[in-house]
């Protein structure tokens, strides 16, 4: 797993991994301009500058220039400009906030998911699933494995769009509460993004939250929304559509997930398998 801090180290910073039973989760849907850096943080800044309060707010795939992935030219360095902001959004809300951007490390570029609690650390997932149909594989590089991040005393997997169409790589192995996935999914396809969101839910028996952006990028694709939030059963529990520049709570417990699983034991009866 890639970790960060920004703490001194003399500093605890264990404080986010006592067990919070109900947890809120905070859905940024909105447009994004393309390549526009600066409008699109401003306008997220806006949309959030109503909520009170939350654990985690979570932002759509590349949330600072939109899907973008042969304009690497707009990767930033960890210690860059829109990593600078989430960690002053987490500090002014008082929680974890997450969203993807291209990183360019050791001259390689990556589509990265950044994990940053109100505490500091910053935890990291390069998107490992590149979707070539966009030509993203062309000029990233790919992450080698899926990691699991302890925030609130819940274990969370965040991945990144393409990678839900892979089942295997996303299986619980009874490592995860919560599955989590920052997307730029197009209408053209919404059908499938809504339909194996709920599949993951349910055969990983975990809650399972995604993100999709809205509106129209700068080569005609329309993105409808249909960010979701469903139970370890597929129960919906948050389903927002075409809205637009919006921010929606949905709680979730880790009380009726515990109690889920104890009822139904599907996970101890799944194959065990290794990805090489």
């Amino acid at each position: 797993m890639l970790r960060q801090h920004w703490l001194k180290k003399n500093k605890k910073s264990n404080s986010t991994n006592k067990l919070k039973d109900t947890l809120e989760i905070s859905i940024v849907q909105t447009d994004l301009i393309s390549k526009e850096k600066k409008k699109n943080l401003l306008k997220i800044e806006s949309i959030l500058s109503d909520l009170k309060s939350t654990d985690i707010i979570l932002l759509p795939e590349m949330f600072n220039t939109a899907f973008c992935p042969l304009e690497v030219n707009l990767a930033e360095k960890m210690s860059g400009p829109t990593i600078k902001w989430m960690k002053s959004i987490s500090e002014q809300k008082q929680c974890s906030i997450a969203g993807t951007l291209m990183i360019n490390e050791n001259n390689k570029i990556y589509n990265r998911l950044v994990w940053l609690n109100k505490n500091g650390e910053v935890f990291c997932y390069d998107k490992v699933h590149l979707f070539s149909l966009a030509k993203e594989d062309t000029l990233l590089s790919k992450g080698s494995k899926k990691i699991i991040i302890d925030d609130y005393g819940w274990k969370i997997c965040p991945m990144i769009c393409y990678d839900i169409r892979f089942p295997v790589f996303c299986r619980n192995q009874n490592e995860y509460d919560l599955l989590i996935f920052l997307s730029s999914w197009p209408s053209k396809r919404i059908k499938a993004w809504d339909t194996l969101l709920q599949a993951r839910a349910i055969e990983n028996q975990a809650y399972t939250a995604g993100v999709n952006r809205v509106g129209k990028d700068e080569n005609g694709f329309e993105f409808p929304g249909h960010s979701s939030c469903f139970d370890g059963l597929g129960n919906s529990l948050l389903e927002l559509r075409q809205e637009k520049d919006i921010v929606k709570t949905v709680v979730i417990s880790k009380e009726k997930l515990t109690l889920q699983r104890r009822q139904l034991k599907f996970l101890n009866d799944q194959d065990n398998f290794t990805i090489h």
